[in-house]
């Protein structure tokens, strides 16, 4: 509990700090062809900075009240029962996949040489934790214009060694949700959704990340709100979510919260494994794990971002808007993005793709815009089968990856996050429009 003078205390240092950031913000303007135009960044005020000050103050330095809260305000907002703050969005992805090779699950488990389908148009760190727990990626294509998983190709992609499918809501685009659940009931598989690009995207009108068996999130400050370094696993599942916090924490079988003590409420009364009868269960070790954990003073940004999601929703939907009904008039030349039926997206980027008769390549248009300090990205990993660090991982692939290998070569995308102004976007659309009148 604060006391009254610490609370005057701190209001006076808060009160500091909103002057501060006033300050900061001070003769900030947009100069064309100056002022660089990201693809993404943070988005923030000085709620963020008394919320990141306070908690500092509290000097509470693991896991604390800001993460309680943040988890339980997210679980809410998603529609799932349970979230787990992680120190990245890669982590999330490493202690999902880790999470289904837990001896927990029984016939269920995930063991080496399994199976998981997958994209090869993807990011690195949704593959990588396949490949770093001994199972086989299986690739399967994309569309053109939604840049989500080809739904016709998952059938010809099973095996009978394919336990679970993890994919990404490409560019917070969400890929076909009910297929893709049909596909994993069908046949009994594991479904990982990599929300990581696509939070607060609709299908159907829930929200992604409230679907599959888990759910990760990243809030790396590109992403739809940040804590700087952070990520979260949602899950419906007590034993999922058990799984991966005991990962998380050092692979402890103990759930108790940081700085709490038997919490089971007989804690010298187990006995696990080869241990004697009543070893401190707060010391027993069920998982090969890490130290994946988050300190208070992410979250405390993220409860902040949190209330500003719906805004930042809005503006990014807005954005995309303009861009689009700029561009379509080009469709001659670039395949224009294209939501998936069903969803409503809270994206990520505007992804292009350049026609093949469009009287100019990829790199050409990527160089003009780079030029006038407008950032460009790539489609991630492009074809992450041809990236020098996948040379020698045991892989399958189903079919061709004819789009992912065009994306690779034809495919990039802008940003639409809420940071750009009118005047940005203006300028963006002006820039393509001077290019392609004259391509």
């Amino acid at each position: 509990m604060i006391h009254s003078r610490e609370q005057e205390i701190r209001n006076q240092i808060f009160a500091l700090v909103k002057q501060l950031y006033e300050l900061s913000q001070k003769d900030k303007k947009f100069l064309p062809s100056q002022t660089p135009i990201p693809y993404a960044g943070r988005v923030f005020d000085e709620e963020e900075m008394v919320s990141l000050v306070d908690c500092s103050l509290d000097f509470w330095l693991t896991a604390g009240r800001f993460a309680k809260e943040f988890e339980s305000k997210f679980a809410e907002f998603l529609g799932v029962k349970y979230v787990s703050l992680t120190n990245s969005g890669s982590s999330a992805n490493l202690l999902a996949i880790s999470a289904l090779t837990s001896p927990t699950l029984g016939n269920r488990r995930l063991q080496p040489g399994d199976e998981v389908i997958t994209l090869a148009a993807s990011f690195p760190t949704t593959v990588n934790p396949i490949v770093q727990n001994r199972l086989i990626p299986v690739f399967v294509d994309i569309e053109l214009g939604t840049y989500n998983v080809d739904t016709s190709a998952l059938e010809k992609a099973l095996s009978e060694r394919t336990k679970a499918v993890f994919l990404a809501h490409t560019l917070g685009n969400p890929f076909d949700v009910n297929m893709v659940l049909k596909f994993c009931n069908d046949n009994n598989l594991y479904l990982i959704e990599d929300a990581c690009d696509a939070l607060g995207s609709r299908y159907e009108g829930r929200q992604v990340g409230s679907f599959g068996d888990m759910s990760t999130f990243s809030f790396y400050p590109p992403h739809h709100i940040t804590m700087g370094e952070g990520g979260a696993i949602a899950t419906n599942s007590l034993e999922c979510k058990r799984n991966f916090e005991s990962f998380r924490d050092w692979g402890r079988h103990c759930w108790c919260e940081p700085g709490a003590d038997n919490t089971c409420g007989k804690r010298f009364e187990w006995q696990l494994g080869g241990l004697p009868r009543g070893y401190d269960h707060k010391f027993v070790y069920s998982h090969l794990g890490y130290n994946l954990k988050v300190v208070d003073m992410q979250p405390a940004i993220g409860v902040a971002q949190l209330k500003k999601l719906p805004s930042f929703t809005e503006a990014r939907k807005k954005n995309f808007g303009k861009l689009f009904e700029a561009l379509k008039g080009y469709e001659d030349q670039l395949i224009l993005p294209r939501p998936t039926p069903k969803s409503e997206p809270s994206w990520f980027g505007f992804p292009l793709t350049v026609k093949k008769n469009a009287g100019f390549a990829k790199n050409d248009i990527v160089t003009h815009l780079e030029r006038r300090k407008i950032m460009t990205r790539p489609l991630f990993a492009g074809n992450i089968t041809r990236q020098p660090a996948y040379a020698d991982v045991e892989y399958r692939v189903v079919g061709g990856l004819t789009n992912t290998d065009r994306i690779m070569n034809d495919a990039f995308w802008i940003g639409v996050y809420p940071g750009l102004s009118d005047e940005m976007i203006e300028y963006v659309v002006n820039s393509f429009v001077d290019f392609l009148d004259s391509a």
